[in-house]
């Protein structure tokens, strides 16, 4: 399945179009759609009831949490809650997007992108892109207390807030979930105590809407992995068949492609690029191999009593003799008394 044609020959999303620059520095970013046209925003009054616009279901899913190299994708996809079961599973097969082919998937996301389909006039959606290096970096701070499944939690609420803060009436929440269910569940019920919040293991396969979520969070996720991998090709200098799936496969560490990219692209101070998750078992067993391509490096210790200050350089010698610390001092110019005024 994963061999087949890229899902960027088919259509690249507004979730990656345009945000290109973040994507290759290897920053996280949002994208929300404007809310759609069937969908009728909530609006506040200090004069009087606030009007509540169209009540919507959202669901929430992830793609990219094993995988070395590339983004966590976290997707929602919201639309009016009387539609979610005709619109996105009887009239356009939505499913968990692991059993759909990355050509079906590919297509939906377009079909969801066209303004002249039902889909974009009644649909709304939204991604939390989490950059490889962004996730190494809070995993491997502080002791990894930032670990994946904080980051996982930070990056569902906000994007359920992004979207309630645009206008939309969230009604009802569906999260497929990683770990125990009712602690997830409890953690988003005290900050959404409006809406009613279902956690469940195997949601993308039970609910529309999360299935809708997963098709948008692989797709973007797939095509940022393909515009991640074309410029390091650029860059490397290396011909690149744009029809075929990146030099490094899947980017999962069980993908026999993936270690073998690692293990021959290997820069020995530095490892590898914004592309790769340095937080990864993976990584750390390869940059540590005996006799491996990294270069083991030892940075100073701050404070080290070796290492003088700045402003030792620009202290005043002694009057016995010149040293070199006062060439630098006259160097930048020595004082004047009031004589010369």
């Amino acid at each position: 399945m994963e061999n087949e044609a890229p899902a960027s020959i088919v259509f690249i999303p507004p979730s990656v179009d345009t945000h290109r620059e973040p994507l290759l520095s290897g920053r996280s970013y949002a994208h929300y759609t404007s809310i759609p046209t069937n969908v009728t925003k909530s609006e506040a009054d200090v004069f009087s009831e606030p009007q509540l616009g169209t009540p919507c279901v959202l669901g929430v899913d992830e793609a990219g949490r094993g995988p070395v190299i590339g983004p966590m994708v976290y997707g929602v996809f919201y639309l009016p809650i009387e539609l979610q079961q005709s619109l996105l599973a009887t009239t356009h097969h939505f499913d968990d997007s692991k059993v759909l082919t990355p050509l079906v998937r590919a297509n939906l996301m377009k079909t969801t992108c066209t303004p002249q389909s039902d889909l974009y006039q009644s649909c709304g959606w939204a991604v939390k892109s989490l950059s490889a290096q962004d996730i190494g970096a809070g995993m491997l701070k502080n002791g990894g207390s930032y670990n994946l499944n904080a980051q996982a939690m930070d990056a569902t609420i906000e994007l359920i807030k992004g979207v309630i803060e645009q206008g939309v009436n969230v009604c009802e929440v569906y999260i497929d979930t990683i770990g125990i269910p009712a602690v997830y569940q409890k953690k988003l019920e005290r900050i959404f105590p409006t809406v009613k919040i279902t956690v469940e293991k195997k949601a993308d396969s039970l609910y529309p809407c999360v299935s809708a979520a997963s098709v948008v969070a692989k797709v973007t996720r797939d095509v940022s992995c393909e515009v991640l991998y074309e410029d390091y090709a650029k860059q490397q200098g290396i011909a690149m068949d744009t029809k075929a799936v990146p030099g490094w496969g899947s980017g999962y560490p069980s993908d026999a492609r993936c270690v073998s990219w690692l293990k021959s692209s290997i820069e020995p101070t530095f490892g590898w690029g914004s592309e790769c998750r340095f937080s990864w078992g993976t990584v750390k067993d390869l940059l540590e191999a005996k006799g491996g391509t990294a270069t083991r490096t030892d940075w100073p210790v701050v404070g080290d009593e070796e290492n003088m200050r700045v402003s030792q350089y620009f202290t005043v010698g002694s009057t016995s003799g010149k040293s070199e610390n006062d060439e630098l001092i006259h160097w930048y110019g020595s004082s004047t008394g009031q004589e010369a005024f």
